[in-house]
């Protein structure tokens, strides 16, 4: 990969100058490296209130807890500072207290919006979720040797991390899954938002670590309420005479039958668990080699 994550690779240059030295990185060596991630982050402009999305098809109205980051910042954060291939973001949801390249990093959500046509939802008062996972996990492990073939670790759909719930009024989706991958002990979040409208969905995607969920979950309701599509633009504006119908439903939505190839995951793998998370490890390590721990407090 040609474009190199800057923060990245000044830990990775510190660390390994500190690993084969085994000495302590001088103060101003320290002082540097920190106005450089202060210096990145500084340079985010944040938007609050009301938000227009992809031309006035969609508004947000973002949620009193978070931020956002318009397209093209975010699309310099997915793909300059944390390495995905280039890609039609909308935007980036940050938690307010959470910056691109923090030590405190947890989650970002990930807004996008899919053009696959009118989803027909007809199929979700009968779906069995139970069954459904089933043939997730099936469909995981059967492109585990892919991936590993392509030379990421194998891969594991241990359940739902909350079970899918789909709004029939207001025509909204959401559930979330618990990944293992092979070679980590923390297992993986990836919680799914789709809004339905005319012409195809807004996908919301937040992945972080499994822990993140009892927080995430508490603002899950706040940013379903805060997402809609436009009048002419909304589900019930579908016209059957001059619109397409998406090649699948609401169960083919959940399961992914068009992403559960092992590309699609190993995207996530790649650029968002291991680059967006291994931040936090590196910042971790950073301070721990240069900064020493703080004792515990008695």
């Amino acid at each position: 990969m040609k474009k190199i994550f800057t923060v990245l690779f000044c830990i990775s240059t510190i660390l390994s100058f500190s690993q084969e030295n085994e000495e302590i990185l001088s103060e101003e060596a320290q002082i540097t490296y920190l106005k450089r991630l202060d210096s990145i982050n500084e340079s985010f402009n944040y938007d609050y209130g009301k938000i227009s999305l992809e031309n006035g098809l969609a508004e947000i109205d973002i949620p009193e807890n978070y931020k956002f980051l318009n397209a093209e910042q975010s699309k310099y954060v997915l793909t300059d500072l944390w390495g995905n291939p280039p890609s039609e973001v909308l935007g980036l949801l940050f938690p307010k207290n959470i910056n691109p390249i923090d030590d405190n990093f947890t989650y970002a959500v990930e807004v996008t919006y899919s053009s696959d046509g009118y989803i027909d939802d007809e199929d979700a008062k009968d779906l069995d979720y139970d069954n459904l996972l089933e043939e997730m996990q099936d469909d995981t492990s059967a492109a585990n040797p892919e991936r590993k073939e392509l030379g990421y670790p194998e891969m594991e759909l241990i359940g739902w991390a909350s079970k899918p719930f789909y709004d029939a009024d207001e025509k909204k989706l959401h559930w979330a899954k618990e990944l293992s991958f092979e070679g980590e002990e923390i297992n993986t979040l990836n919680y799914n938002i789709r809004v339905l409208g005319r012409k195809g969905y807004l996908n919301l995607n937040a992945i972080g670590t499994i822990d993140i969920l009892p927080e995430f979950k508490k603002d899950v309701d706040e940013i379903l309420n805060s997402v809609h599509f436009t009048n002419g633009n909304k589900y019930a504006d579908f016209n059957p005479e001059i619109d397409e119908v998406a090649a699948y439903g609401i169960g083919g939505l959940i399961a992914g039958k068009l992403l559960a190839k092992a590309g699609f995951f190993a995207l996530i793998l790649k650029f968002w668990k291991i680059i967006a998370i291994a931040i936090v490890g590196a910042f971790t390590i950073f301070k721990k080699k240069i900064f020493g721990t703080k004792k515990e407090e008695v």
